[in-house]
């Protein structure tokens, strides 16, 4: 009787919520940096590597394109606006990637309505991301618009480094599929250099420079000093 009466109770007692998709979405749009005041959730720090072989790089001055080379403006937060729906924004660019009515790829400085992406996995890994708010809808006259019919407007980078329209993309494209990649050592310390204000590090083949010093041999520089050794060694050879 009292396993009856405590099987009871434990049905009449509200469970913990189950943890549905949103909410994974949710914990997994967690990461390093702030909250945006007007988005929901934190970003994720990320770089969008496309089947291509670029990465997804937003510039200052609006430009959209792909790098192949380790590059500050790759570096992108990736934030939840609802579940399903990203906003990109270039960490050090600040400004958000966006696609207009015609399908074109912007770096947008204000947020807004062409900000907004839907983010889907694909069968192979990748990741692909959608126009919400643009797309193409195929009808003909006098029939009902079907949702099957609806072509979405993907961000796309091609085997050059430019995007493609949203209007020409598919989503089995290669140039329509990337995969977040978490940042590694290297990216990080291009972030705690930039963010701390450090002088970069040359590149590759370039050395630093270095000041000329004087020697304490009376003021002279090195090239003083040797000059009169190399002077005395040519006439020695010539006698």
């Amino acid at each position: 009787m009292g396993l009856i009466w405590l099987l009871l109770l434990s049905l009449l007692e509200p469970g913990w919520p189950a943890a549905g998709p949103g909410a994974r979405l949710r914990r997994d749009a967690g990461g390093r940096g702030g909250v945006y005041e007007h988005l929901g959730g934190a970003p994720r720090r990320r770089k969008l590597y496309c089947a291509t072989k670029y990465h997804l790089q937003l510039h200052p001055s609006g430009r959209v394109n792909g790098s192949l080379e380790n590059s500050a403006y790759s570096i992108l937060e990736i934030t939840a606006v609802e579940v399903g729906i990203v906003a990109i924004r270039g960490l050090f660019s600040g400004r958000y990637l966006a696609m207009n009515k015609r399908g074109r790829l912007y770096a947008s400085e204000h947020y807004s309505a062409e900000c907004e992406f839907v983010e889907r996995i694909h069968e192979l890994g990748y990741n692909t991301y959608a126009s919400r708010l643009y797309r193409t809808v195929s009808s003909t006259p006098g029939a009902r618009r079907q949702p099957s019919a609806e072509r979405l407007w993907y961000v796309s980078v091609n085997g050059k480094g430019r995007p493609r329209r949203g209007f020409k993309t598919r989503r089995t494209q290669k140039s329509s599929l990337f995969l977040p990649r978490v940042l590694d050592h290297r990216d990080h310390e291009m972030v705690r250099q930039l963010q701390g204000g450090l002088p970069r590090p040359p590149g590759k083949g370039v050395q630093p420079r270095r000041r000329r010093q004087k020697h304490s041999l009376g003021g002279l520089e090195p090239s003083q000093v040797q000059a009169p050794r190399l002077g005395s060694q040519l006439e020695a050879s010539a006698h």
